[in-house]
């Protein structure tokens, strides 16, 4: 059987060092694939494996996988990927003239530089935050726009999230790394999640919200290509794994810059994502998602150390494990909720002050402009149409504290009896509340307003008729509630 073995790995090593020959090109192995890049193109060949949760041993299942992937990549990055080619001969002396069969096939890709990867890029601090917030609305749109899966359909049922999450977790039990009592841990909680999600995972099928998406958002699959931020090589080989929950890709992007340590840049993602989305009801599922994801990348992790015959004890890199644990609330640094406010009038800068509460809390932020446009569209301002939107910012925030979050709120809650009710929220879910206040002088504050507008790309449809108002009617801060606030520090404009 060793024997058997050997001979396989030595053909296998013939076989790709030919072909980097022939394309003169150096060799980039992952744990199901290996790229050559010649300088120009980037030649995809899929490795005949047979793993837990994939089949590739047959030469025609290969074939099929390499359409799949071109035509399914071509969504969201038409320009990356060019075709399929065949390779003729034979696994030793492999050709791509027309000589002999057909013995196996290559994904013909534009090379990109490796400095592209957001996973090169975030070790060198390299990525804009302003792209993220287009990248989370591409992101979006792309869901929106993608094939739903019909109500009663395997893909997207509890059964199938069950199975996957228990595929992974017998993954991880087949490496010493993994402590038994982690791994026991991380059972009765996602034995605890089968049973309180499932009905949630059937309502989000119903509603349309299992689509066919990527299926594997991690870092090493996004890049900046041409501009803007971009995803490549989604999950082909397994329908089940890429007719998913809408937000488990964006839980699966926000899971690796998290465990990457830009907390920052993750939950800025993730909240413009939900901004761009409006998918508010899925956090119920989130955590489960995110934890989900951080387990995938542990088992790949093990699985690249094993076969590079690397130390088997401790995988490289993002401690995927020990985030999975925090999040799913088994270790000490696990966080609990509580709920923020912001205070201010428009231009005195809640949204930048709420961002940075999101990011030191792992909290959902929750924007009054942004509701405000999804309830009425533009220019929507009367005091009804605001009670409106602050009634929709009441839901959703009861909605996250439930499903255990912490959120913020980016709104002017110049009004004290919406102060009070929040607080009353606060105190209704048993968590801290904190009012965030924030001011600015005049001239500071008009000129935020004309500069938002100038811009023309943020949410806030603010100007200074609407400032004037709310400097004349907000009701300050009283006694009791400044016990409450933090005052947010000053920025430049």
């Amino acid at each position: 059987m060793a024997s058997d073995r050997q001979a396989q790995g030595d053909e296998q090593a013939s076989f790709i060092d030919v072909l980097r020959q022939r394309l003169r090109a150096t060799v980039v192995e992952t744990h199901i694939s290996w790229v050559l890049l010649d300088g120009t193109h980037a030649w995809k060949i899929k490795k005949p494996l047979k793993l837990a949760f994939l089949d590739a041993s047959d030469l025609d299942t290969r074939r099929q996988w390499c359409e799949a992937e071109v035509n399914l990549n071509r969504r969201l990055a038409p320009d990356l990927y060019l075709g399929v080619v065949p390779i003729y001969g034979s696994r030793f002396l492999p050709n791509l003239v027309g000589q002999g069969p057909v013995i196996d096939y290559m994904v013909q890709m534009r090379q990109f530089p490796a400095d592209a990867l957001l996973s090169h890029r975030i070790g060198e601090g390299q990525i804009d935050p302003a792209w993220l917030d287009d990248w989370a609305s591409d992101l979006a749109r792309f869901h929106a726009e993608a094939p739903c899966a019909p109500a009663g359909s395997s893909w997207g049922s509890e059964a199938c999230i069950a199975a996957a999450m228990q595929g992974v977790l017998d993954g991880l039990a087949a490496h010493a790394s993994v402590p038994v009592a982690a791994l026991q841990g991380l059972r009765a909680w996602a034995a605890d999640q089968a049973v309180t999600l499932a009905p949630l995972w059937r309502a989000r099928q119903h509603q349309g919200r299992v689509v066919e998406a990527h299926g594997d958002l991690h870092l090493d699959n996004v890049l900046l290509w041409q501009g803007r931020v971009t995803a490549f090589d989604c999950i082909e080989f397994d329908p089940a794994l890429r007719w998913i929950d809408a937000l488990s890709d964006a839980a699966f992007f926000t899971m690796d810059l998290a465990a990457h340590d830009r907390g920052d840049l993750a939950w800025r993602f993730l909240n413009a994502y939900l901004d761009a989305s409006g998918d508010h009801a899925g956090l119920p599922v989130l955590r489960h998602q995110l934890v989900y994801r951080a387990l995938i990348r542990a088992l790949v992790a093990r699985l690249r150390a094993q076969q590079t015959h690397a130390d088997r004890a401790q995988p490289s890199g993002p401690d995927y494990l020990g985030l999975a644990l925090r999040w799913a609330g088994l270790t000490a640094a696990s966080t609990a909720p509580q709920l923020a406010i912001t205070h201010g009038v428009s231009g005195s800068g809640k949204t930048v002050a709420a961002g940075h509460w999101s990011v030191r809390h792992e909290a959902i932020r929750l924007r009054s402009d942004v509701e405000r446009q999804r309830l009425f569209g533009s220019g929507a301002y009367a005091p009804e149409q605001t009670q409106r939107v602050y009634e929709r910012l009441w839901f959703l925030a009861d909605q996250a504290l439930a499903a255990g979050w912490s959120v913020v709120m980016d709104a002017t809650f110049l009004a004290r009896a919406q102060r009070q009710r929040f607080h009353m929220l606060a105190q209704a879910h048993r968590v801290p509340f904190q009012i965030l206040h924030c001011e600015a002088p005049d001239a500071v504050l008009q000129q935020r307003i004309r500069q938002r507008q100038a811009l023309g790309r943020d949410a806030s449809e603010a100007d200074l008729a609407v400032l004037a108002h709310q400097q004349g009617t907000a009701e300050p801060l009283t006694p009791q509630e400044l016990r409450d606030t933090l005052w947010a520090p000053p920025h430049q404009p």
